[in-house]
């Protein structure tokens, strides 16, 4: 009897718990499946799942999470097997995708702006059209881009720095397309000194030989070769192996610099002014001393000729007693023509002779004088055969200008003007002195010597009026014409 009651009991405990245990398994299954009929690939026993049930409810009371079909976002260490994800499991490392589309390469001009402002555009200390305006950036000129704000940018350009709306601007890949409008290339020598030749080829003629000392503007770019210009009319060929070309463009201008060059261009035209009004006051002084020396020299000839004939009068009187009185006034007054003429023919021959070279000093005075009021004219432009200081000049003229202002008169062409003064030796140059440069074995440019193994010299249309090293290019020989 005991017996039996013992047998009931465990029966009906093993019944009870497997009905209570399969309950749950038909429970979860269709909680987490919804309306799935298949598992394939998984047959778990009820005493596997059951096993990871009791671990996963010690650390997780969610032992069981819902379905998701973003298999990329299992987080934590959650893993998915056929759409159920089961936490505590070990993950399994995901490889994450990679790229397959290529990036376009970014511009080189991503940070610069070029105007595109039909003049210039405003440069404002704040974004705002309202605020100060500080500077001015002209069409063409290039600005680098700090920072943006909406539909202004930062910028900074040469002393500048400010804000302008974007609109007026090229920037990135459309500043790139307009290089070749605005900017200029430059080549830089590499090489102590490098020879310019007539042709693109190292046995063409060599035209002049240039020093890494400047930098000279980029005509042409023809492969293995650059055409340059190196100052007025020579123009030649260099191996790009010895230079590294550049891209330049012109800066924004502040306001002050602006109204200092107002100023500037003020000054130098009227210092050319005086010095034109100074040059007709000593034509007309010199055209007075002319003409009244002409007219002394007249009266002395009339003098002259009317003492000889008075004497003549006398002698014709006394000739019937003596005759030989008559001789000897003759004798006296050609005697005293013959000393006027020898000292005429005494004064004109004097010189001054120098080490290669003979020649004279033009005029006196100071050549830091001479040197101080041609750079009064840096910045103004280049004109072919012009010879106004503000207006336009090429090389000769701006010489002859300059001079012209001490009273000095010099030829027109550089060629000429190589022949005039006292010739001295390049490294005897001072302040004042001029420099002359050849191309092709022919006299071609002059420059005026400011001291500190520098010149000023109107070089080309690109740069104007415009200082540079001494040596820019070789120099063929130089003259003093005032002391």
């Amino acid at each position: 009897m005991q017996q039996r009651k013992v047998v009931r009991t465990v029966l009906g405990a093993t019944l009870v718990l497997s009905f209570g245990v399969f309950g749950h398994y038909v429970v979860s299954t269709s909680t987490t499946m919804g309306t799935e009929t298949e598992l394939a690939g998984m047959s778990y026993t009820l005493d596997q799942y059951c096993s990871v049930q009791a671990g996963a409810a010690q650390s997780n009371p969610e032992a069981i999470v819902a379905f998701s079909d973003d298999t990329a976002n299992t987080g934590g260490a959650d893993v998915t097997i056929s759409g159920t994800a089961v936490v505590g499991a070990t993950p399994e490392p995901t490889a994450v995708p990679e790229a397959t589309a290529t990036p376009k390469p970014e511009s080189e001009y991503a940070n610069v702006g070029i105007s595109i402002a039909a003049d210039y555009v405003n440069i404002r200390k704040k974004p705002s059209t309202d605020d100060e305006i500080v500077g001015k950036l002209y069409r063409g000129s290039a600005a680098t881009i700090t920072k943006t704000e909406g539909d202004w940018v930062q910028i900074k350009s040469g002393s500048v720095t400010g804000y302008i709306m974007k609109d007026y601007l090229a920037i990135g890949y459309s500043a790139e397309k307009l290089i070749d409008d605005f900017g200029t290339k430059w080549a830089t020598v590499t090489t102590e000194t490098l020879r310019v030749r007539e042709k693109k080829s190292s046995e063409s003629a060599v035209l002049t030989l240039i020093s890494g000392e400047e930098s000279y503007e980029v005509l042409k770019d023809e492969g293995d070769w650059a055409k340059i210009c190196v100052d007025g009319d020579t123009n030649g060929y260099v191996s790009k192996e010895f230079v590294k070309i550049s891209v330049q463009f012109k800066k924004a201008v502040s306001i002050e610099e602006e109204r200092e060059e107002a100023r500037r261009k003020a000054a130098a035209e009227e210092a050319e002014r005086q010095a034109e009004l100074e040059a007709a006051r000593r034509k007309a002084e010199n055209e007075r001393k002319s003409a009244s020396t002409s007219e002394n020299k007249s009266n002395s000839s009339s003098n002259k000729s009317s003492s000889n004939s008075s004497s003549s009068n006398k002698g014709s009187s006394s000739g019937n007693s003596s005759g030989s009185t008559s001789g000897s006034g003759g004798s006296s007054s050609s005697g005293g023509g013959s000393s006027s003429n020898s000292g005429g023919g005494g004064a004109s021959g004097s010189s001054e002779s120098s080490e290669g070279g003979g020649g004279s000093v033009l005029g006196s005075g100071d050549g830091s004088a001479v040197a101080s009021y041609a750079l009064q004219f840096v910045g103004n432009p280049y004109v072919y055969g012009g010879s106004s200081l503000t207006r336009g000049t090429d090389c000769s003229g701006f010489t002859m200008s300059v001079f012209k202002k001490f009273g000095i008169s010099l030829p027109r062409t550089s060629g000429e003007q190589s022949r005039t003064g006292k010739k001295i030796k390049v490294s005897d140059a001072q302040p004042g002195d001029l420099i002359f440069y050849t191309s092709g074995g022919r006299v071609n440019h002059v420059a005026i010597c400011i001291g500190g193994g520098r010149v000023v010299h109107a070089s080309n249309p690109r740069t104007g009026i415009t200082t540079s090293s001494l040596r820019y290019r070789t120099p063929y020989c130089a003259r003093r014409v005032i002391g």
